[in-house]
């Protein structure tokens, strides 16, 4: 038996909170509904919680690092006032048109392998759940299986390759449903 713990990898905007394109105001931060209680039946089944998100807002100049912390702090407030919250927070703020390429940037597994190696994961009984075809790259790069989610860009994404076997869900609730009724 390993010793290592399954992850359920989030991306943030459109997934876990609602899409507004460079989230710069912490008070902008709004839970889609049913993802706190998607998040509390995935850590009492055992899995990690791990937030991997793109931000390139700071390397455009749209926001700061410290801002940026800002609205995760809130957005683990409203977890923790609902009862959960999350394992770890990865942000990639690099974006390769304003500055230099980065190996954490989604598509890129870079956040999803330095989470496994901090928090010890295994990523081959892990998921990453996104609205958009850089997560489920990143999954897939990383090891883990993936699931899209019809909230934020998603349902577009859903509609342009339902040919190609991507399973897709219509939100983090149902994500965490398919999760754990594969286990």
């Amino acid at each position: 038996m390993s010793s290592l713990a399954p992850a359920v990898f989030l991306d943030r905007d459109g997934t876990l909170i609602e899409e507004v394109d460079y989230l710069a105001d912490p008070a902008g931060v709004v839970l889609i509904p049913g993802a706190a209680q998607a998040l509390k039946n995935l850590a009492q089944a055992g899995y990690k919680l791990v937030l991997v998100t793109n931000q390139s807002g700071v390397a455009r100049g749209l926001l700061d690092e410290g801002k940026l912390a800002q609205i995760h702090e809130r957005l683990s407030d409203l977890l923790h006032g609902e009862g959960t919250g999350l394992d770890g927070i990865y942000a990639c703020i690099h974006h390769p048109e304003f500055g230099s390429p980065c190996d954490c940037r989604k598509p890129q597994p870079g956040m999803l392998l330095q989470a496994a190696e901090d928090l010890q994961l295994d990523l081959k009984r892990s998921w990453m759940i996104g609205d958009a075809a850089r997560d489920l790259e990143a999954g897939k790069r990383a090891g883990a299986r993936s699931l899209l989610v019809r909230t934020g860009k998603g349902s577009v994404l859903a509609r342009e390759r339902k040919d190609e076997g991507i399973t897709v869900t219509e939100d983090l609730g149902e994500a965490a449903r398919w999760i754990l009724a594969q286990a």
